[in-house]
């Protein structure tokens, strides 16, 4: 038996990240097959158009210094990039809302994920998710052209914009106010939450990446000591994209870390405000006396 893990409670910052690894643990294989059955397709529209974009990349880049624009295709290489991000855009935005929908499932039916229920929510909400996911990414990119001390400030209600949008089963724009309100007075302890996080994720990403950074150093001839950047004429082969491949899916599968993580962050703050899982665990104590 699975152990069911309670989510509308208060929580400190060591029990949001042991809660937030231990419901992957317990529900890897369902949770897992769920997004690949709901993005599976956009996942695979995304390596390839990475493909597509790493070979037209290494195939037109030229390192001719004489050269003032080193792309000798400039239209492959638009059409390869706005492939690029269409896909990584749509996998981004599928396997996001499958993943709060599983969860949002998953506190609806006391550990009994809808499967249904879940894909039907991710198509109806679409447009919303997308449309808010934007907003959050503009906000984030707004921030980070004024100065840096915005970005801390935005980043935390950002962190929680989508679980706000899924749990509270409102508008996009609703969303987007009511995460600023929902962060007000645990401001701090959220921010520390959201950067612990993203030292976890950046730190287990640079491990994966290695792999594809020591292959690039060898054929570059970094550390036979005969650097030669023409090298990177000839750096496009099938190992090279394949390790690629496998780092771009390991990003994904981190990716879902994070989402999982600003879940458990939205009900830590949302009960802390609210009381909702207090007051629906006190209404169930009274209809079992009853």
């Amino acid at each position: 038996m699975k152990k069911y893990i309670e989510l509308k409670k208060q929580r400190e910052l060591g029990d949001i990240l042991s809660d937030t690894f231990a419901f992957i643990r317990n529900e890897f294989n369902p949770f897992l097959k769920t997004i690949i059955s709901i993005a599976g397709p956009y996942l695979v529209l995304f390596l390839i158009a990475l493909v597509f974009y790493i070979y037209t990349i290494g195939d037109q880049f030229n390192f001719d210094l004489n050269n003032a624009f080193p792309y000798q295709n400039t239209l492959s290489f638009i059409l390869a990039y706005v492939l690029y991000l269409v896909a990584a855009i749509l996998t981004y935005t599928f396997s996001t809302s499958a993943a709060l929908f599983y969860i949002k499932s998953y506190n609806d039916n006391n550990g009994n994920v809808n499967f249904d229920e879940v894909k039907q929510n991710v198509n109806q909400t679409f447009w919303r998710f997308l449309g808010l996911s934007f907003l959050k990414g503009l906000t984030l990119s707004f921030a980070v052209l004024i100065c840096c001390l915005p970005v801390f400030y935005f980043l935390v209600p950002m962190a929680i914009v989508l679980p706000v949008l899924v749990f509270r089963e409102i508008n996009a724009s609703d969303a987007y106010g009511y995460s600023f309100t929902l962060i007000k007075d645990e401001f701090w302890v959220t921010l520390l939450t959201v950067i612990v996080f993203f030292i976890i994720i950046f730190i287990i990403g640079f491990v994966v990446s290695v792999p594809t950074a020591i292959y690039t150093w060898i054929k570059m001839g970094v550390f036979s000591g005969e650097l030669n950047p023409a090298n990177m004429d000839s750096l496009v082969d099938p190992v090279y994209l394949a390790l690629n491949v496998l780092s771009s899916f390991f990003q994904y599968a981190l990716n879902l870390i994070v989402v999982v993580g600003s879940a458990f962050i939205y009900f830590n703050l949302n009960e802390k405000k609210n009381f909702t899982g207090t007051f629906e665990r006190i209404k169930s104590i009274g209809k079992t006396e009853n």
